[in-house]
């Protein structure tokens, strides 16, 4: 049975940083969140909802399926080519600068759950028209856990429909320039208290490399940024962020504040180890060993 649903893109980026860059590589919001999903939630099964064109590699799909990750929901448009996105960064890694954007056959893309889905627990709907999360959230059953992330895009062309999608999720994620342009407010904690007054149940704001903030009705927690000496490509990190913090949760069937809390720790202690490398590389050598190791650092960061 398929746990954990993700939607969202699958696609090739070409990057450039100051200490390297790729050409066509595996990316989007859908292949990172999956993959660090994967580490929590094997061996049951991760489904994917996307679609790709005529030129996307079957090996990044056979990748995705060693990893207990259901490309089911992953269609193959014959008659396109998949989304691309080409970026880079400067040594400000936290703000991707934007060179070109090929949407492909990504720009009809309507999600379809494959009826092997529709039971699904846990559900990610990752960066896409805040319609299509809606329509996602229409074919899932009787979800335990319903996580959304958005971007400044949507905010600005589908913000009535985003505010609609927002009422109908447990947890919203967005970076705190979206929270703040969102909810018109320069305080992230004005801005999480509009959110939560919305419906959601949790409110997360990522800081980059600084960390993340949950609120909640009545409390809030503060996680810290991990300070990483090797940084490379931050490139689907806060998706890897994602899949990781629900992937922990999917795993351990729970969705109250202190698991929630401790998914938190798990998606920084991932995406951290994502930014040391290019496209899913650091990740396909990462071991459990790592992630746990690394969780451990975060608790001493903590300790005062």
């Amino acid at each position: 049975m398929t746990n954990l649903v993700i939607v969202g893109s699958v696609a090739l980026d070409t990057v450039k940083t100051p200490f390297g860059q790729v050409k066509d590589a595996l990316g989007g919001a859908a292949t990172y969140a999956s993959y660090s999903a994967s580490f929590f939630t094997k061996p049951a099964i991760t489904g994917i909802v996307g679609i790709v064109g005529k030129d996307f590699p079957n090996q990044h799909l056979q990748l995705l399926q060693q990893r207990s990750i259901s490309t089911e929901g992953v269609k193959v448009d014959n008659k396109g080519k998949t989304f691309r996105w080409e970026g880079y960064y400067e040594y400000d890694m936290n703000e991707a600068k934007t060179v070109k954007t090929e949407l492909g056959v990504f720009a009809d893309f309507k999600p379809q759950l494959p009826g092997s889905y529709e039971d699904a627990e846990y559900v990610f709907l990752a960066n896409i028209d805040p319609e299509l999360q809606m329509e996602v959230l229409r074919q899932v059953r009787k979800p335990k856990l319903t996580l959304l992330d958005t971007m400044n895009y949507w905010i600005n062309n589908k913000r009535s429909q985003l505010l609609e999608v927002i009422k109908n999720v447990d947890v919203l994620l967005l970076n705190d320039g979206e929270a703040r342009q969102l909810f018109e407010t320069p305080s992230l904690v004005k801005a999480a208290a509009a959110a939560l007054k919305l419906g959601p149940r949790f409110i997360i704001i990522k800081k980059g490399e600084h960390g993340a903030l949950l609120f909640s009705e009545g409390s809030h927690f503060s996680a810290p940024g991990y300070p990483l000496e090797n940084i490379r490509d931050p490139t689907g990190c806060g998706d890897s962020f994602a899949g990781a913090l629900i992937g922990y949760l999917a795993k351990n069937g729970t969705s109250n504040e202190k698991d929630i809390r401790k998914a938190i720790i798990y998606g920084s202690v991932v995406a951290s180890f994502n930014a040391e490398d290019f496209s899913l590389e650091r990740l396909r050598r990462l071991t459990y060993a790592e992630i746990e190791k690394r969780y451990g650092e975060f608790k001493r960061i903590r300790e005062f």
